[in-house]
């Protein structure tokens, strides 16, 4: 596939993919450009705030039920930042494949993946159908 080029692509703010223009063309290629990296931003400031956060918070609480209370919001903080982490990667590896040109489409079947999808999960690599598929697949190994 053909390297992404949407250097210069102007978008109006009120812009989103339709289906009646080219599938990942520059315009479409370009929003979901701007989406992800938007939403990596947004997910690295609250990192930043959750850190800076809990290094405020490093004071020892004399009371044992304050202190555990405290532990536990700071147990499900870093999970919560976990996932985070985990989902930036997912963000890359979607900005990789916008730069590559596979983006958008369906890594199963190669076919065009929704722009619902893609706009509602922007990391989305498989079509509504091969998702299902695969979500069949998974319940029966169970």
């Amino acid at each position: 596939m053909a390297l992404a080029d949407t250097a210069g692509v102007e978008l109006p703010d009120e812009y989103t993919p339709h289906t009646d223009e080219e599938f990942m063309g520059s315009r479409q290629t370009e929003y979901f450009r701007r989406k992800l990296l938007a939403w990596k931003a947004e997910i690295i400031d609250e990192s930043r705030e959750t850190i800076a956060n809990l290094r405020k918070e490093t004071e020892s609480h004399p009371d044992l039920t304050d202190r555990a209370s405290t532990e536990a919001d700071r147990t499900l903080e870093l999970r919560a930042r976990d996932r985070q982490r985990k989902l930036v990667s997912k963000i890359d590896a979607a900005l990789a494949r916008v730069e590559d040109g596979s983006y958008g489409f369906c890594e199963e079947t190669g076919e065009p993946i929704q722009l619902a999808r893609l706009d509602a999960r922007p990391i989305a690599t498989l079509s509504l159908e091969a998702q299902e598929r695969h979500e069949r697949k998974e319940r029966t190994r169970l």
